[in-house]
């Protein structure tokens, strides 16, 4: 573990209504600061205390003394905090503890904090990086975990809307034989992400979001062309991308977003011949800077305890079926 050092410092002149904007309502700009560099900050008036590894604090100091000379004639919000961090390139110098930061997700169920350590880095990578994948089997809080960090940005306005994104069908995405509109041919291949969507929100608000386009759901042919700026974008079931589609998924993000893509490499439904972008997105961007990948296991499966001996069970006969010796 990264040893923790303690930076104190004192922002001059004291002016109560810069401290103030600053911080943003209920800290809010400061939480944002922590969750992107991985630190701790505590003040008593204009004294400052900034605790994590020594580089992270020290850029924390390094922003917080910015922000505040800036506070005097701007008024701060979560929206130009991120986009500060962003041109700061924070990435570089964040020596992330995941153990030691806990990511709390304020909903209307109540507070969501990961389950385990793979669960609490995934939300940390999604609140550090602007392009996020998350891979492993069913039940291991992947889509949930977004949908709620989601969620969280679009009531703190960090994010102006949210976009749900799937593969409309295993193989393709033919819709025009299905009945109704755009919505109701997406509707039941976005059922998990309601799910969660109503689980954090509740059914009333959610249909009003979708109704002002604040909450948009798409199939994925629909999103070429755009460029997605301020928005918080999920594309789900993304072992089912062919390698066109992912990269063109990819190069929608504009400034100001966050893209989560979860996907289930052994549950592809993709023909045969048909390389996975989920996949080929694996090897060609793991060393790519700014990009995190957590993988989930079956030992992080949150649903019932049978199903985590059943991912298991299964992988032990893949495994035997290419290498027989290992049975």
């Amino acid at each position: 573990m990264t040893a923790t050092i303690h930076h104190d410092f004192t922002l001059d002149p004291a002016d109560n209504e810069r401290l103030a904007n600053l911080a943003g309502p209920f800290d809010e700009n400061l939480r944002q600061i922590e969750l992107r560099l991985g630190v701790q900050i505590a003040n008593r008036g204009n004294v400052f205390r900034v605790s994590g590894p020594d580089k992270a604090a020290s850029e924390a100091e390094r922003l917080l003394k910015a922000l505040y000379d800036e506070a005097a004639g701007t008024t701060l919000d979560s929206h130009a905090i991120h986009l500060l961090l962003s041109r700061a390139n924070v990435e570089q110098v964040a020596e992330r503890a995941y153990e030691a930061q806990d990511v709390a997700i304020k909903v209307k169920r109540g507070t969501v904090r990961g389950r385990g350590q793979n669960q609490s880095r995934y939300l940390h990578q999604i609140a550090t990086h602007d392009i996020n994948f998350g891979i492993g089997p069913a039940g291991t809080g992947k889509t949930f975990l977004a949908v709620a960090m989601a969620v969280e940005a679009l009531n703190e306005s960090r994010v102006q809307r949210l976009i749900l994104v799937r593969p409309a069908v295993e193989a393709g995405e033919k819709l025009g034989f299905l009945p109704g509109d755009l919505t109701q041919k997406v509707d039941p291949y976005l059922r998990p992400l309601y799910d969660a969507l109503y689980e954090m929100l509740g059914v009333e608000k959610v249909a009003k979001l979708l109704e002002k386009n604040v909450i948009e759901i798409a199939p994925l042919a629909y999103m070429r062309g755009r460029t997605l700026n301020d928005a918080f974008v999920i594309l789900d079931e993304a072992q089912n991308t062919t390698i066109e589609q992912m990269k063109m998924f990819l190069t929608r993000l504009g400034f100001g977003s966050t893209a989560v893509v979860t996907g289930d490499l052994t549950q592809t439904d993709l023909p045969k011949h048909v390389k996975s972008g989920l996949r080929d997105a694996i090897e060609v961007l793991r060393e790519v800077e700014g990009v995190s990948f957590t993988f989930f296991e079956s030992r992080d499966v949150v649903r019932h305890p049978l199903v985590a001996r059943i991912v298991s069970a299964y992988d032990r006969r893949d495994l035997q079926r290419v290498n027989p010796a290992a049975g």
